[in-house]
Protein backbone atom coordinates (compact mmCIF):
# COMPACT_ATOMS: atom_id res chain seq x y z
CA UNK A 1 0.00 0.00 0.00
CA UNK A 2 1.12 3.35 -0.91
CA UNK A 3 1.86 5.91 2.16
CA UNK A 4 -0.20 8.22 0.78
CA UNK A 5 -2.84 6.18 0.99
CA UNK A 6 -2.20 5.57 4.96
CA UNK A 7 -1.73 9.39 4.96
CA UNK A 8 -5.28 10.37 4.07
CA UNK A 9 -6.65 7.07 5.36
CA UNK A 10 -5.33 8.20 9.07
CA UNK A 11 -6.91 11.98 8.56
CA UNK A 12 -10.84 10.42 7.11
CA UNK A 13 -10.21 7.94 10.15
CA UNK A 14 -10.46 10.59 12.93
CA UNK A 15 -13.10 12.77 11.09
CA UNK A 16 -15.21 10.10 10.06
CA UNK A 17 -15.03 8.39 14.01
CA UNK A 18 -15.48 12.22 14.97
CA UNK A 19 -18.61 12.66 13.50
CA UNK A 20 -20.28 8.86 13.55
CA UNK A 21 -19.53 9.58 17.54
CA UNK A 22 -20.65 12.79 17.57
CA UNK A 23 -24.16 11.97 17.64
CA UNK A 24 -23.44 9.91 20.85
CA UNK A 25 -22.13 12.40 22.54
CA UNK A 26 -23.27 13.07 26.20
CA UNK A 27 -25.83 10.32 26.09
CA UNK A 28 -25.80 7.48 28.71
CA UNK A 29 -25.73 4.16 26.91
CA UNK A 30 -28.98 3.26 27.34
CA UNK A 31 -29.96 6.89 25.95
CA UNK A 32 -28.22 6.08 22.79
CA UNK A 33 -29.39 2.39 22.22
CA UNK A 34 -32.97 3.58 22.88
CA UNK A 35 -32.20 6.02 20.12
CA UNK A 36 -30.05 4.97 17.60
CA UNK A 37 -29.30 1.24 18.39
CA UNK A 38 -26.08 0.35 17.24
CA UNK A 39 -25.23 3.65 15.92
CA UNK A 40 -23.34 2.95 11.97
CA UNK A 41 -24.74 5.98 10.03
CA UNK A 42 -23.12 9.27 9.63
CA UNK A 43 -26.23 11.33 10.84
CA UNK A 44 -25.59 14.12 12.89
CA UNK A 45 -27.85 15.60 15.39
CA UNK A 46 -27.67 14.58 19.01
CA UNK A 47 -26.95 17.17 21.67
CA UNK A 48 -24.79 19.58 19.34
CA UNK A 49 -27.45 19.41 16.90
CA UNK A 50 -24.73 18.68 14.35
CA UNK A 51 -25.39 18.28 10.72
CA UNK A 52 -24.86 15.03 8.91
CA UNK A 53 -20.85 14.59 8.26
CA UNK A 54 -19.92 18.08 10.54
CA UNK A 55 -17.08 17.34 12.79
CA UNK A 56 -16.23 17.86 16.17
CA UNK A 57 -12.98 19.78 17.83
CA UNK A 58 -11.23 16.29 17.76
CA UNK A 59 -10.78 16.74 13.62
CA UNK A 60 -10.75 20.64 13.94
CA UNK A 61 -8.22 20.38 16.16
CA UNK A 62 -6.26 17.82 14.07
CA UNK A 63 -6.29 20.19 11.18
CA UNK A 64 -5.01 22.98 13.20
CA UNK A 65 -1.99 21.06 14.33
CA UNK A 66 -1.25 19.69 10.64
CA UNK A 67 -1.57 23.04 9.29
CA UNK A 68 1.04 24.44 12.11
CA UNK A 69 3.43 21.61 11.04
CA UNK A 70 3.02 22.29 7.60
CA UNK A 71 3.47 25.86 7.84
CA UNK A 72 6.60 25.44 9.57
CA UNK A 73 8.02 21.71 10.14
CA UNK A 74 11.21 22.41 11.94
CA UNK A 75 9.62 24.72 14.79
CA UNK A 76 5.81 23.99 14.53
CA UNK A 77 4.30 24.93 18.25
CA UNK A 78 4.25 28.46 17.71
CA UNK A 79 2.14 28.21 14.62
CA UNK A 80 -0.16 25.17 16.22
CA UNK A 81 -0.78 27.48 19.18
CA UNK A 82 -1.69 30.26 17.17
CA UNK A 83 -4.32 27.96 15.16
CA UNK A 84 -5.81 26.77 18.37
CA UNK A 85 -6.73 30.21 18.94
CA UNK A 86 -8.13 31.00 15.76
CA UNK A 87 -10.11 28.03 16.04
CA UNK A 88 -11.22 28.64 19.87
CA UNK A 89 -12.35 32.54 18.77
CA UNK A 90 -15.01 30.73 16.57
CA UNK A 91 -17.36 29.60 19.17
CA UNK A 92 -16.96 26.02 17.90
CA UNK A 93 -20.18 24.25 19.36
CA UNK A 94 -17.74 21.96 21.42
CA UNK A 95 -14.75 22.20 23.52
CA UNK A 96 -12.96 20.14 26.24
CA UNK A 97 -12.82 21.86 29.59
CA UNK A 98 -9.06 21.30 29.81
CA UNK A 99 -8.70 22.50 26.49
CA UNK A 100 -10.99 25.54 27.58
CA UNK A 101 -9.31 26.43 30.34
CA UNK A 102 -6.12 26.23 28.74
CA UNK A 103 -7.66 28.76 26.04
CA UNK A 104 -8.30 31.13 28.08
CA UNK A 105 -5.42 30.32 30.29
CA UNK A 106 -3.34 31.67 27.04
CA UNK A 107 -5.20 34.78 26.69
CA UNK A 108 -4.62 35.75 30.13
CA UNK A 109 -1.01 34.99 29.67
CA UNK A 110 0.13 35.19 26.96
CA UNK A 111 2.72 31.63 27.77
CA UNK A 112 1.67 28.07 26.81
CA UNK A 113 3.50 26.90 29.69
CA UNK A 114 1.66 29.20 31.76
CA UNK A 115 -1.53 28.39 30.20
CA UNK A 116 -1.48 24.29 30.84
CA UNK A 117 -0.75 25.30 34.31
CA UNK A 118 -3.57 27.44 34.91
CA UNK A 119 -5.66 24.81 33.55
CA UNK A 120 -4.07 22.07 35.44
CA UNK A 121 -4.44 24.08 38.78
CA UNK A 122 -8.61 25.20 37.72
CA UNK A 123 -8.99 21.49 37.00
CA UNK A 124 -7.48 20.31 40.75
CA UNK A 125 -4.45 18.66 39.15
CA UNK A 126 -6.99 16.79 36.77
CA UNK A 127 -5.49 17.69 32.97
CA UNK A 128 -5.18 14.34 32.01
CA UNK A 129 -7.89 14.31 29.39
CA UNK A 130 -7.81 13.06 26.00
CA UNK A 131 -8.02 16.57 23.82
CA UNK A 132 -4.49 15.94 23.02
CA UNK A 133 -4.39 12.63 21.89
CA UNK A 134 -7.51 12.95 19.83
CA UNK A 135 -5.70 15.96 18.03
CA UNK A 136 -1.30 14.37 17.56
CA UNK A 137 -2.04 12.10 14.34
CA UNK A 138 -0.50 14.71 11.95
CA UNK A 139 3.39 14.51 14.12
CA UNK A 140 2.99 11.12 12.54
CA UNK A 141 1.83 11.15 9.42
CA UNK A 142 4.50 14.17 8.67
CA UNK A 143 8.00 13.14 9.94
CA UNK A 144 9.77 10.54 8.84
CA UNK A 145 12.05 10.52 12.12
CA UNK A 146 10.65 8.69 15.13
CA UNK A 147 12.18 10.83 17.40
CA UNK A 148 10.89 14.01 16.09
CA UNK A 149 7.45 12.12 15.81
CA UNK A 150 7.57 11.41 19.60
CA UNK A 151 9.38 15.11 20.29
CA UNK A 152 6.33 16.67 18.48
CA UNK A 153 3.58 14.48 19.52
CA UNK A 154 4.58 15.63 23.59
CA UNK A 155 5.27 18.97 22.92
CA UNK A 156 1.96 19.96 21.11
CA UNK A 157 0.05 18.26 24.29
CA UNK A 158 1.81 19.83 26.78
CA UNK A 159 0.35 22.87 25.05
CA UNK A 160 -2.89 22.74 26.42
CA UNK A 161 -2.44 19.82 29.31
CA UNK A 162 -0.16 19.59 31.70
CA UNK A 163 -0.52 15.97 33.03
CA UNK A 164 2.40 13.69 31.67
CA UNK A 165 -0.33 11.28 31.17
CA UNK A 166 -1.72 13.19 28.16
CA UNK A 167 1.88 13.29 26.75
CA UNK A 168 2.69 9.95 27.11
CA UNK A 169 -0.37 8.44 25.23
CA UNK A 170 0.15 10.69 22.59
CA UNK A 171 3.88 9.60 22.17
CA UNK A 172 2.84 5.66 22.44
CA UNK A 173 0.00 6.17 19.91
CA UNK A 174 1.69 8.25 17.41
CA UNK A 175 4.57 5.69 17.75
CA UNK A 176 2.07 2.85 16.41
CA UNK A 177 0.66 4.66 13.90
CA UNK A 178 4.58 5.71 12.74
CA UNK A 179 5.43 1.50 12.32
CA UNK A 180 1.89 1.51 10.01
CA UNK A 181 2.79 3.98 7.97
CA UNK A 182 6.06 1.86 7.46
CA UNK A 183 4.07 -1.13 6.63
CA UNK A 184 4.53 -3.20 10.04
CA UNK A 185 2.33 -5.59 11.45
CA UNK A 186 -0.93 -5.12 13.28
CA UNK A 187 -0.72 -7.31 16.34
CA UNK A 188 2.98 -7.31 16.42
CA UNK A 189 3.76 -3.22 16.60
CA UNK A 190 0.79 -3.06 19.90
CA UNK A 191 2.23 -5.86 21.34
CA UNK A 192 6.23 -4.61 21.33
CA UNK A 193 5.15 -0.64 22.16
CA UNK A 194 2.24 -1.11 24.79
CA UNK A 195 4.24 -3.51 26.96
CA UNK A 196 6.30 -0.19 27.68
CA UNK A 197 3.97 1.24 29.36
CA UNK A 198 1.99 0.02 32.32
CA UNK A 199 -1.48 1.56 31.84
CA UNK A 200 -1.27 -0.09 28.47
CA UNK A 201 0.69 -3.74 28.74
CA UNK A 202 -2.01 -5.86 29.36
CA UNK A 203 -4.39 -4.62 26.54
CA UNK A 204 -3.68 -7.81 24.50
CA UNK A 205 -5.62 -9.93 27.01
CA UNK A 206 -8.42 -7.29 28.26
CA UNK A 207 -11.82 -8.17 27.79
CA UNK A 208 -14.88 -5.71 26.28
CA UNK A 209 -16.28 -5.89 29.52
CA UNK A 210 -13.16 -4.19 31.55
CA UNK A 211 -12.70 -1.23 29.53
CA UNK A 212 -14.12 2.09 31.15
CA UNK A 213 -14.73 4.24 28.82
CA UNK A 214 -14.13 7.78 29.85
CA UNK A 215 -12.55 11.61 29.01
CA UNK A 216 -9.48 10.09 30.63
CA UNK A 217 -6.91 9.93 28.47
CA UNK A 218 -5.82 6.28 29.68
CA UNK A 219 -9.14 5.13 29.55
CA UNK A 220 -9.40 6.52 25.78
CA UNK A 221 -6.89 5.46 24.60
CA UNK A 222 -7.14 1.77 25.97
CA UNK A 223 -10.63 1.47 24.20
CA UNK A 224 -9.63 2.72 21.10
CA UNK A 225 -6.64 0.07 20.77
CA UNK A 226 -9.22 -2.32 22.07
CA UNK A 227 -11.57 -1.48 19.48
CA UNK A 228 -8.71 -1.54 16.23
CA UNK A 229 -7.25 -4.74 18.11
CA UNK A 230 -10.51 -6.72 18.02
CA UNK A 231 -11.92 -6.04 14.92
CA UNK A 232 -10.96 -5.95 11.38
CA UNK A 233 -12.10 -3.32 8.77
CA UNK A 234 -12.13 0.44 9.77
CA UNK A 235 -16.24 0.32 9.71
CA UNK A 236 -15.84 -2.00 12.69
CA UNK A 237 -13.14 -0.78 14.50
CA UNK A 238 -15.00 3.09 14.33
CA UNK A 239 -18.45 1.58 15.17
CA UNK A 240 -17.45 -0.38 17.84
CA UNK A 241 -15.18 2.38 19.43
CA UNK A 242 -18.07 4.64 19.36
CA UNK A 243 -20.73 2.19 20.26
CA UNK A 244 -19.21 2.31 23.75
CA UNK A 245 -20.06 5.43 24.52
CA UNK A 246 -18.17 7.17 27.63
CA UNK A 247 -16.40 10.03 24.81
CA UNK A 248 -17.54 8.63 21.64
CA UNK A 249 -16.12 11.08 19.68
CA UNK A 250 -12.80 11.13 20.72
CA UNK A 251 -12.53 7.49 21.52
CA UNK A 252 -14.28 6.90 17.28
CA UNK A 253 -11.69 9.62 16.57
CA UNK A 254 -8.66 7.86 17.89
CA UNK A 255 -9.76 4.21 16.60
CA UNK A 256 -10.60 5.77 13.36
CA UNK A 257 -7.27 7.05 13.20
CA UNK A 258 -5.84 3.90 14.05
CA UNK A 259 -7.61 1.59 11.58
CA UNK A 260 -7.26 4.41 8.38
CA UNK A 261 -3.54 4.42 8.84
CA UNK A 262 -3.61 0.40 8.79
CA UNK A 263 -5.75 -0.14 6.22
CA UNK A 264 -5.47 2.75 4.38
CA UNK A 265 -7.94 5.36 2.91
CA UNK A 266 -10.17 2.86 0.67
CA UNK A 267 -11.21 0.92 3.26
CA UNK A 268 -13.09 3.38 5.33
CA UNK A 269 -16.27 3.60 3.83
CA UNK A 270 -17.17 5.76 1.07
CA UNK A 271 -20.48 6.51 2.15
CA UNK A 272 -18.85 7.95 5.14
CA UNK A 273 -16.12 10.01 3.64
CA UNK A 274 -18.21 12.01 0.77
CA UNK A 275 -20.27 13.06 4.36
CA UNK A 276 -17.80 14.48 5.70
CA UNK A 277 -18.23 18.30 5.43
CA UNK A 278 -14.48 19.02 5.86
CA UNK A 279 -13.10 16.04 3.42
CA UNK A 280 -11.70 19.10 1.04
CA UNK A 281 -9.39 20.52 3.70
CA UNK A 282 -8.64 16.91 4.62
CA UNK A 283 -7.84 15.97 1.22
CA UNK A 284 -5.69 19.07 0.67
CA UNK A 285 -3.61 18.45 4.04
CA UNK A 286 -2.95 15.29 2.83
CA UNK A 287 -1.55 16.23 -0.40
CA UNK A 288 0.38 18.50 1.56
CA UNK A 289 2.11 16.14 3.75
CA UNK A 290 2.04 13.26 0.50
CA UNK A 291 4.50 15.98 -1.60
CA UNK A 292 7.20 16.28 1.66
CA UNK A 293 6.69 12.63 1.67
CA UNK A 294 7.87 12.24 -1.80
CA UNK A 295 10.22 14.88 -2.09
CA UNK A 296 11.80 13.39 1.28
CA UNK A 297 11.80 10.21 -0.93
CA UNK A 298 13.18 11.56 -4.08
CA UNK A 299 15.90 12.98 -2.21
CA UNK A 300 17.35 9.90 -0.40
Amino acid sequence: MKKEDRILGGLFGVACGDALGGTLEFLSKKEGKEEYGYLKEIIGGGVWNLKPGEVTDDTMMTIAVAEGILENPKDPLKCIGKNFISWYDTDPKDVGNTVKLAMEGYKKYNSWKKAASYAHKQLNQHSAGNGTLMRCIPAALYYDDLKKVIKISKEQSMLTHYDEKAAEACELYNTIIYRYLNGEEKLKVIEEETLKYQDYEDIMSTKKIELTPSGYVVDTLQCALWCFINTSNSEDAICEAVNIYGDPDTIGAIAGGLAGVYYGIDNIPKRWREKILVKDKLIEIGRKIEEKVLIRKNSI
